[in-house]
């Protein structure tokens, strides 16, 4: 199962559900120590800020960014958890664990895994970039995309509360 956090909460969530896989989506600045319990082959660092278009001074998630992403949860034995999170814990994380779900478990339709997302946290509101990039990789056919927006916004926070969600 994924789970998906904020900053704040990432070593109490890798405690909690005993994870041992981590992705992290933070801009270059924010610095994340590698939790202790985690292999460096275990965890991916992607280096970007929660945008939707360019912006000077930011990293725009790219298509490199959720191909990384895309290998990196296909390359997991899900023997144990794993751990998503962003700074928040609403937009990014929300995007890749959405993205994760899609690329795990192709024979899911898009709109159910959207639909169990907002259940699991009405505070997601998944990166519009991201989804729109998994997506095109995924060969999903702007099915992720219409799926992130069937759900609606995002019942508004500075912080998301953990959840889980299942592949199947």
């Amino acid at each position: 199962m994924i789970h998906v956090c904020s900053l704040a909460r990432l070593n109490e969530t890798i405690a909690a559900t005993g994870a041992r896989r981590v992705v992290t989506l933070l801009g270059m600045e924010d610095h994340v120590p590698l939790p202790s319990q985690i292999a460096r082959d275990a965890y991916l660092r992607l280096h970007v800020h929660d945008i939707v278009e360019p912006l000077d001074g930011q990293i725009a998630p790219d298509a490199e960014h959720v191909e990384r992403l895309i290998g990196f949860v296909r390359s997991w034995d899900r023997a144990a958890p794993m751990v998503i999170h962003c700074y928040a814990g609403i937009s990014r994380s929300t995007a890749a664990a959405f993205t994760a779900v899609c690329a795990l478990s192709p024979h899911r339709r898009e709109a159910d895994i959207a639909r169990t997302l907002r259940l699991a946290s009405p505070t997601a509101q998944p990166n519009a970039r991201i989804v729109r990039l998994a997506d095109r990789l995924l060969g999903r056919g702007g099915r992720m995309i219409e799926a992130v927006a069937a759900i609606g916004p995002s019942l508004p926070a500075l912080e998301a509360v953990p959840f889980r969600l299942d592949l199947e």
